[in-house]
């Protein structure tokens, strides 16, 4: 049986404005903070740590607290972990909850944001186009490559989030880069962060996250292009089972 969404704190009314207030506040200087400390690093890993524990840091002192479970599922080789996406809280969680080998693959439009595109710049972030052209194709490409070297990859597969609840259709960069590489795909559950941070508000409640590591998953396909279909539709299926909210697939 799926796990139900943790709940988040009902601030009362007077708080609430001046939480708001606090919690953007701390963001932007933790922020602000990280980027400063990691742009003279030459070390990416050492840059990637300070970004973890900044994001740690900023969830405690929000006051969300993450429970992170069956940590010891994420194997010590390379591997592609794919994740459910529901707010914009779900990359900070991410970063807070997995190991600072992990790079991240995210849309490009983060890129163009100022300051968070050269931090994410600066931790090794893979910035992929969503649509169909030549520039999406090379981007692919280059996420291959980055993970025939041997990085861990990080994937929301929806690649957005709506407002309402559900799991949307996943794309298939992720399922590639496995298939391709050979690397185990380890499905991850998030659940609270639609609860604390909805989509039409751009700072979170106080509350309680919940980063579940599902088993990994091999392909046991003949052909890579068969490998791909099966990771999808496999580790689709084991996050929509652990996961509280309905198949929005078309």
């Amino acid at each position: 049986m799926p796990s139900p969404a943790p709940r988040t704190a009902v601030l009362p009314l007077l708080l609430a404005a001046p939480y708001a207030v606090y919690v953007v506040t701390l963001f932007l200087t933790l922020g602000l903070l990280a980027l400063l400390l990691i742009l003279p690093l030459g070390s990416l890993q050492a840059r990637r740590h300070i970004v973890r524990a900044t994001a740690r840091s900023f969830l405690y002192l929000a006051g969300l607290r993450l429970r992170l479970q069956h940590a010891e599922r994420l194997p010590q080789e390379p591997c592609v972990v794919v994740a459910n996406h529901a707010s914009y809280l779900d990359g900070v969680v991410m970063k807070a909850a997995l190991p600072a080998r992990f790079a991240f693959v995210i849309k490009r439009e983060m890129n163009n944001v100022p300051l968070a595109g050269l931090l994410l710049r600066r931790i090794g972030a893979e910035f992929v186009d969503r649509g169909k052209g030549h520039r999406s194709a090379r981007d692919a490409r280059r996420v291959l490559r980055t993970s025939s070297s041997g990085a861990s990859l990080a994937f929301f597969p929806e690649g957005t989030f709506e407002t309402q609840p559900g799991l949307l259709r996943f794309h298939s960069g992720a399922f590639v880069a496995a298939a391709r590489s050979g690397y185990p795909v380890v499905p991850v559950v998030i659940r609270g962060t639609r609860q604390a941070m909805p989509s039409h508000r751009w700072w979170p409640h106080p509350g309680v996250i919940e980063v579940e590591v599902l088993p990994a998953i091999k392909p046991t396909a003949a052909t890579p292009e068969a490998a791909v279909v099966e990771l999808k539709t496999r580790a689709r299926a084991l996050i929509l089972e652990r996961l509280d909210e309905p198949d929005l697939a078309p």
